[in-house]
C-alpha cells in the first residue's frame, strides 16, 4: 500500500509541474535526474546546451520518464517530426494524432534534442548565452514557442533550482559509461500492432554506482539474456561479472554488476566489519558490496571453512 501512494504522489507532483502548480521534491525526478545527468553533461560540452536545461525540460516532456512518448519511441522532449526521416509515432497532443519523432535510445533521444536546439534558427539566440544563464535559457525557449504553457520557463527554473541542477553547468567531465548505457532501449512494442507493452510500464532499469562499479536491480523475469541485451553488455559477460553462469536464474531483488567486481568493499569499511544476517552465504555479501566472492573467502579463510553462522563478523575490505 504504501508503494502505490508513493507513486500516486510522484504522479500528482508531476501533474502539478505541468499545471503550473508548485513543484515539490519527488523520488521519480531525483531518479531521473541520476539516470540522465551525464548524457545531459555530454550534450552540454557537444553542442552547448546547459545540461540544468536539458534535464529540466526531459522531466517535464517526458514526466520523468514514464510518459507515453517515452515507453513507445524513448522520446523524452516532446520533439515533433518538423521533417524527420527516422522512425514516428503518433500521439495526441494540440491536435489529435499529431506526429512524434521516435528513437532507438535515450541516448539518441537526448542527443537529438541538443541538435534540434543549435540548428533551429529560431533558438540560435540562446547560444550567445552562458551556459550557467539557466533562467535565460528557460524564459528564451518559452519566447522562441518551444511549448505552450504560459508558465513553461518558470516551471523550468523551479526544477533547476528545487534539484540544484545549474551545478551539473559547471561540469567539464562526465561518465561516459552512465552515458552510453543508462535508459537504453526503454521502448517495447508489441508486434504488429506498434502498441506499448505492458512491461513498459516499468520503463529501463536505473543504473546505480557503487564501490567504482555500476549495478541495476533484478526484477521479476529478468534474465542475464533480457538485461544484456537493454544494457547492451553481452550475456556471458554479464553472468561471469557476477561469478554465475548466463542461464542461471536471477532472483527479484538481487543486484546485477555491470562490470568485474572488485577485490574489496569501499575504504570506509577498512575497519567496520559486516555481520552475518540469517541464511545469508558469503555470495550474497558479496553481491551486495560488489566484492569478488573468491576475494571474500580468502578475507575471511576460517568462517568459509566451517560454514557462515548468524552474526559471524565477515571483513569487506
Amino acid at each position: 500500500m504504501r508503494r502505490y501512494i508513493f507513486i500516486l504522489l510522484s504522479f500528482l507532483s508531476m501533474l502539478s509541474a505541468t499545471a503550473g502548480g508548485p513543484i515539490r521534491w519527488n523520488q521519480a525526478y531525483q531518479t531521473y535526474i541520476d539516470q540522465y545527468k551525464d548524457m545531459a553533461i555530454e550534450g552540454m560540452l557537444k553542442y552547448g546546451v546547459p545540461a540544468s536545461i536539458t534535464l529540466a525540460q526531459g522531466l517535464l516532456e517526458s514526466g520523468a520518464g514514464r510518459g507515453t512518448l517515452v515507453l513507445q519511441g524513448n522520446n523524452h522532449f516532446g520533439i515533433k517530426c518538423h521533417g524527420w526521416t527516422g522512425r514516428t509515432i503518433s500521439h495526441d497532443d494540440d491536435e489529435l494524432g499529431e506526429c512524434f519523432r521516435a528513437y532507438d535510445s535515450a541516448l539518441e533521444s537526448f542527443e537529438d534534442h541538443c541538435k534540434f536546439l543549435r540548428d533551429r534558427p529560431r533558438y540560435r539566440s540562446l547560444f550567445s548565452l552562458d551556459k550557467t544563464d539557466y533562467r535565460g535559457w528557460a524564459y528564451g525557449l518559452k519566447r522562441a514557442g518551444y511549448a505552450t504553457s504560459p508558465t513553461y520557463a518558470q516551471n523550468l527554473i523551479s526544477i533547476i533550482e528545487l534539484y540544484k541542477l545549474y551545478e551539473y553547468d559547471q561540469a567539464k567531465h562526465f561518465d561516459h559509461f552512465m552515458a552510453r548505457h543508462s535508459g537504453e532501449d526503454t521502448a517495447v512494442r508489441v508486434p504488429d500492432s506498434g502498441l506499448p507493452a505492458a512491461v513498459q510500464l516499468a520503463g529501463a532499469h536505473t543504473i546505480h554506482k557503487y564501490n567504482e562499479n555500476y549495478y541495476v536491480v533484478a526484477r521479476p523475469g529478468d534474465t542475464f539474456k533480457s538485461l544484456g541485451k537493454e544494457l547492451d553488455i553481452s550475456s556471458h559477460k554479464l553472468a561471469r561479472y557476477n561469478e554465475r553462469k548466463k542461464k542461471d536464474r536471477l532472483v527479484a531483488g538481487e543486484f546485477v554488476w555491470l562490470k568485474k567486481k572488485r577485490r574489496k568493499a569501499p575504504r570506509n569499511f577498512k575497519h567496520h566489519p559486516y555481520y552475518v544476517r540469517k541464511s545469508e552465504s558469503l555470495y550474497d555479501i558479496a553481491q551486495k558490496y560488489g566484492i569478488r566472492l573468491k576475494s571474500l573467502v580468502k578475507k575471511n579463510e576460517k568462517i568459509a571453512e566451517r560454514g557462515l553462522r548468524m552474526g559471524d563478523e565477515v571483513r569487506l575490505y
